[in-house]
């Protein structure tokens, strides 16, 4: 059970670095589109597995993060690798009206993913989804505290009780301000 969520994690936590806004808002409310603009552009950093049989395993991701024109959510694309292997990853998440939030990380649940079921943009500098996998559930958590860091945090729940299993610190490589527009 261990490596599968284990397995399914690292995927998902990796697109969902930036992906990381996904929430249960309203359309179009400000904290939302806050924290999603300020994942846009372009973030690289080291992450690692802090529980489970591939604990201590240390990875390194690139993405890039972008909104959709006229609609709340993001996608990150990029890739992480370990050693000289390289897993690409992308993430979307968009607002579905009343559902909330729904998303997909590597073709979600139907693919070799994760869905995004829910969540809730809590400020413009954090968003908690929630993630799922067949019996795998769990959360995502993103913090922007400034415009060039983000930490984000994976949990699943294991016998009742939320375990954190991987660790992302990414910077910000590009020159992007937060809520610019990028040049076509």
């Amino acid at each position: 059970m261990k490596s599968a969520i284990l397995s399914s994690v690292l995927p998902m936590t990796v697109a969902l670095a930036a992906t990381a806004g996904l929430a249960g808002k309203a359309l179009g409310a400000e904290p939302d589109k806050q924290f999603f603009r300020s994942v846009e552009g372009k973030w690289v950093g080291p992450g690692e597995i802090v529980a489970g049989k591939y604990k201590g395993t240390k990875f390194t991701c690139s993405f890039t993060g972008s909104t959709p024109d006229g609609k709340v959510g993001m996608s990150l694309d990029g890739g992480c690798r370990v050693g000289v292997f390289t897993q690409q990853m992308s993430a979307t998440v968009q607002h579905k009206g009343r559902q909330g939030y729904k998303g997909s990380f590597m073709g979600g649940a139907a693919g070799s993913g994760l869905d995004i079921i829910g969540g809730n943009v809590v400020d413009p500098h954090k968003v908690v989804f929630t993630i799922n996998r067949n019996q795998l559930r769990g959360v995502m958590q993103a913090l922007v505290p400034d415009d060039n860091s983000m930490t984000v945090t994976v949990a699943v729940r294991v016998d009742e009780q939320l375990v954190p299993v991987i660790g992302m610190k990414l910077k910000r490589i590009d020159a992007v301000e937060v809520g610019s527009i990028s040049p076509n």
